[in-house]
């Protein structure tokens, strides 16, 4: 960001240059790779591995700092995993290249992985990442040095994803009336090639270097959806770009049920309305991941493992509010704004937060979504699930004090009413229960208790045997203290006289 840019974003947003020079003056890394002490996990003392570091910088330099933060040696795997999807995808994209050379490159890329030395020189010289593949030895002798079960992922993710890549640049490159997809089928199954297999190849990764749990590997359908909410945010975001190099990946049966024959009409000045209802469409597609991509985050319990993966969903959202009918996104590609950005990455550290940032977003969108678009309803309605996923996760009537340990709800939502009344009803069926408890300990005076024969002659029998046992004890001490001299008459003499 320029001084020019940061000095508009000051007078047009103060809140976002805040936070923006917050993060500039106060954030720091969580690791340095560079660091010796951490070249164990980060082979940065290889030359290989440490070129390797700057094909990922340049390729994505914000996506590169998310990676590096990631714990232990998860950091380079992610950063080889990454950097051979995305040699595959340049081959993929690169729109100079004929069917002919293309389709043998993309089916046998995943075995060129174990090929000491391989590299390729031969994509166009505008092409972004062409240096990538040109110096593409590094990345195979840094595949070499992973663990067996790492490379064993990599490799059969880039097997299943090239295959779909190559289906797909072939019907592109063969077809003579339709060069773009057809139907919501065949774009939710070309996002699966190219992103959702990434989710599932991340998860698999996460369970096999132990920083997950191993039963994430197995959650298939969020993994998937995961990486299509992503995907589909980016085709969405950069539909002009697209176009504008032939490359169409908005299914014709969005655009083409608002009157458009071409993608190219969308972006004429006589589209109109109808544009904002297929980007209104299109908005409607991608928003369907949501909930998945929440169920997907609160399953994380790695914090690094949930930074690298909530800062890009919360980003995408953030995206699809902005483009949500914006007409720009026909005549250029449109980004939030980079005060926006680091401030979403600063409060993106948990499920809450992430959480409410998705509620948020929904709302903005609902707020734009307007009546006359034929997608209003399903609009409000995938905004709803949004919302009531949020409210029965983390509902925002109710708060927790650190401090005092206690939870406090909201006065001012009748919500709150709801549970103090709930409440009450269970402390009186709680003292209800407690006095009929009480109530039965108590003999009831209207019930007869017939005393058993047994205790009436356990208590006659105890009585004579406790007076004889005293009298034996009496006459046994008479005897003690007077001998033989002591007689009944003895003791009759010692009656008083009465004289009459």
């Amino acid at each position: 960001m320029g001084k020019l840019q940061s000095l508009q974003l000051l007078f047009t947003h103060p809140t976002e240059f805040i936070v923006l020079a917050q993060y500039w003056l106060f954030h720091e890394p969580s690791r340095d790779i560079t660091n010796p002490k951490e070249f164990k996990t980060s082979g940065y003392d290889r030359d290989s591995m440490k070129k390797c570091w700057e094909f990922l910088d340049k390729t994505s330099r914000s996506f590169s700092a998310v990676i590096k933060e990631l714990d232990g040696d998860l950091a380079r795997v992610i950063c080889l995993f990454y950097l051979v999807l995305r040699g595959l995808d340049t081959i993929e994209d690169d729109m100079t290249l004929s069917d002919e050379i293309k389709q043998p490159i993309l089916r046998t890329f995943h075995s060129k992985l174990s090929v000491e030395g391989w590299t390729f020189d031969g994509c166009g010289p505008f092409e972004k990442d062409r240096q990538l593949l040109v110096e593409f030895d590094n990345v195979i002798t840094e595949m070499g040095h992973l663990d067996p079960l790492c490379r064993e992922v990599i490799t059969d993710i880039t097997l299943k994803m090239e295959t779909g890549m190559a289906d797909f640049a072939h019907r592109a490159a063969t077809s003579k009336t339709v060069p773009y997809l057809t139907t919501i089928a065949e774009y939710d199954l070309y996002c699966h090639y190219v992103a959702g297999l990434v989710g599932e190849g991340l998860s698999r990764l996460f369970a096999a270097t132990g920083k997950e749990r191993e039963w994430i590997a197995d959650q298939l359908v969020l993994s998937n959806s995961m990486g299509l909410l992503l995907q589909k945010t980016n085709i969405l975001r950069d539909f002009r770009e697209d176009a504008d190099e032939r490359r169409y990946f908005w299914p014709q049966e969005i655009w083409g049920a608002y009157g458009f024959k071409r993608p190219e009409e969308m972006y004429a000045p006589e589209a109109g309305d109808k544009a904002l209802w297929a980007l209104s469409h299109m908005t409607l597609n991608a928003l369907s991941h949501c909930v998945d991509a929440l169920d997907y985050l609160v399953l994380l319990r790695n914090q690094t493992v949930f930074n690298f993966c909530a800062i890009p969903a919360v980003m995408a959202i953030a995206t699809l509010e902005l483009c949500f009918m914006n007409p720009a996104v026909f005549q250029r590609n449109v980004k939030i704004r980079k005060g926006e950005a680091v401030r979403l990455i600063m409060t993106s550290t948990n499920p809450m937060a992430v959480s409410y940032a998705f509620r948020d977003y929904a709302r903005k969108i609902h707020r734009k979504a307007v009546v006359a678009d034929p997608n209003y309803l399903a609009l409000c309605v995938m905004c709803g699930k949004i919302e009531t996923w949020v409210e029965h996760h983390y509902p925002t009537f109710v708060s927790f004090t650190k401090e005092s340990k206690t939870i406090e709800y909201n006065a001012a939502d009748p919500r709150s009413q709801i549970v103090k009344r709930y409440q009450e009803l269970e402390r009186e069926k709680v003292r209800r229960e407690r006095g009929e408890e009480a109530v039965r300990a108590i003999p009831d005076p209207h019930v007869d208790n017939v005393v058993p024969w047994q205790l009436y002659a356990f208590v006659i029998g105890a009585t004579i045997a406790l007076f004889a046992v005293t009298g034996m004890i009496i006459l046994f001490a008479l005897w003690w203290f007077y001998g033989e001299e002591w007689n009944w008459v003895d003791i009759g003499s010692l009656a008083p006289r009465v004289d009459l």
